[in-house]
Formats: structure tokens, sequence, C-alpha cells
């Protein structure tokens, strides 16, 4: 066993070699050696120890810019970021690497990975999704680039993963409308929700919802409006039943067909003796 002194030299040699080692680095950053800071770089890479390569690299991407290390210094830098993950700013830079080096090796890892960044930083679907629709539109760009990648099949997973996040957001945005008695624009975005996603699982809820809306702005309108919101109404009711003949909601859905024209035929009964 060590004795207690001997313990004490080992702890001030190690940390003695901690703080030369810790010197050493920050006089490399401070230097004008370019030669020697690409090669310190690579090797910080290589060992995975991407902390201390990202300032190197990112000095040396724009010192290096037209020279023959270039192109290998800019695509270590992405994958650095991205190994860091700072999936934007990484995704930025393959992107940039493709844009600069189209015939390079590595230009279609890079476009795929620019794109693959974007669905990273995709949020719950409860929050904005700006960078989900950014992903979705940067994976089929990859897709009509590389047809025949290997990743493509990971890039239609992806897809539609993203596809079911925005599916949910605009449901989820639909239901809001309805439930808050803002009917107007709860038939708008149901509209919208059936269009945009013809195969969803909530495409017969979204339905009734949308007839309900319907049905709920027609009778609580002025009178002019009146005829006019009832007969939306049937038509959606119409639709509905004809769509889903044994759906859970049909029987309600008929309900509110006979419940419109009973008011519309009253409503127009009323307009002629006035």
């Amino acid at each position: 066993m060590l004795k207690k002194n001997q313990i004490v030299v080992l702890l001030i040699a190690v940390g003695t070699l901690l703080f030369s080692c810790k010197g050493s680095y920050q006089r490399l950053l401070k230097s004008s050696n370019y030669e020697l800071k690409y090669q310190r770089a690579i090797e910080y890479y290589e060992k995975k120890d991407y902390v201390r390569a990202l300032p190197l690299m990112e000095e040396l991407v724009t010192v290096m810019r037209g020279t023959a290390r270039a192109e290998r210094i800019h695509y270590y830098f992405a994958q650095t970021n991205y190994a860091l993950e700072d999936y934007l700013l990484a995704s930025y830079h393959f992107k940039d690497f493709a844009r600069t080096y189209p015939q390079s090796q590595w230009v279609e890892e890079a476009t795929y990975l620019s794109a693959y960044c974007f669905y990273l930083t995709s949020p719950p679907y409860s929050l904005d999704q700006s960078n989900t629709i950014s992903a979705i539109q940067e994976m089929q760009i990859f897709i009509n680039l590389y047809p025949q990648s290997k990743h493509l099949p990971d890039c239609n997973s992806i897809i539609d993963k993203l596809r079911l996040k925005l599916e949910n957001k605009a449901f989820d945005i639909s239901k809001l409308y309805y439930n808050t008695a803002n009917y107007q624009a709860a038939i708008v975005a149901f509209t919208n929700f059936l269009k945009d996603f013809p195969d969803s699982k909530y495409r017969e809820e979204a339905g009734f919802l949308q007839i309900k809306s319907a049905h709920l702005l027609a009778i609580n309108s002025v009178e002019s409006k009146m005829p006019e919101r009832l007969k939306n109404t049937q038509d959606l009711c119409q639709k509905y039943i004809d769509t889903f003949p044994k759906g859970k909601f049909h029987d309600a859905a008929v309900n509110i067909l006979e419940t419109s024209n009973k008011i519309s035929i009253k409503s127009k009964k009323q307009s002629s003796i006035n």
C-alpha cells in the first residue's frame, strides 16, 4: 500500500500534469501555427474529444478555406457540432458543406445529416412545429436527390413520424376551436384537417365534430345567415352518413340532419309569412 506521503506526491504529480496539459491546450488555441492546430484538431476529433476539437476547427474552417484541407475540416466541424448535440448549428454546417463541396465523398451523408438534425430538434406536437415542417421538407429534398440512398427507409419512416406530429397538432387545434365555441374557425380547421390527413385515425371524429360545429353555428346565427348555414350542416351530415354508413356517430349525425331539416322548413315558413 502507498504511504500517505507517497499519495501526496502522486496527487501533486497528477495535478501538475493536468495543469500542464490544460496550459498546453490554451497555448495551442492562441497559437498562429495552423499546421499544428490542424493536426491536433484531427487528433481530438478521432479520439472523440469533441469539446477540444470544436474551437480549433471553428477557426480552421475560415483559415483553411480554399486549401486542400478545407473540405475535411469543414465536414469534421459539422460532425463535431452534431456529436456535441448542437443540432441546429450542425444542420447549418452540413448544408453549407454540401453546397460548397457538391462533388465530395461526404456530400450525401452531409445532406442526410442536415435533414436528420432538423428531425432531432422537432419538439412534442403540443409545441410549435416549425422545425417539424422544416425536417419534412429537408427529408423530401434528400429523397429527391438520392432516391437510391441507403438512408431512404429511414427517411420515409421519419417523415411518417413527423407527419403524425402535425396530424395530432392539427386535430388538437381543431378540437380547441370547437371546445371554446369558436365554431366558424372549427369548421375551417376540421375541413383543412380532413383535406391534409385523409387517412387519419381521427377522420371519423373530425367529420362528426365538423357537423356539430356547423350545426351549432347555424342555430346560433342571425336569421339572415341561418338558411345558408343550415344547408351547410345538412350537406356535411349527408357526406358523413354516406362515408361512414356504420360509423359510431351515425345516429347522432342522422339526428342533427333531421333537426336541421325541421329548423330549415320552419324558417322558410316563417319567412314566407313575413
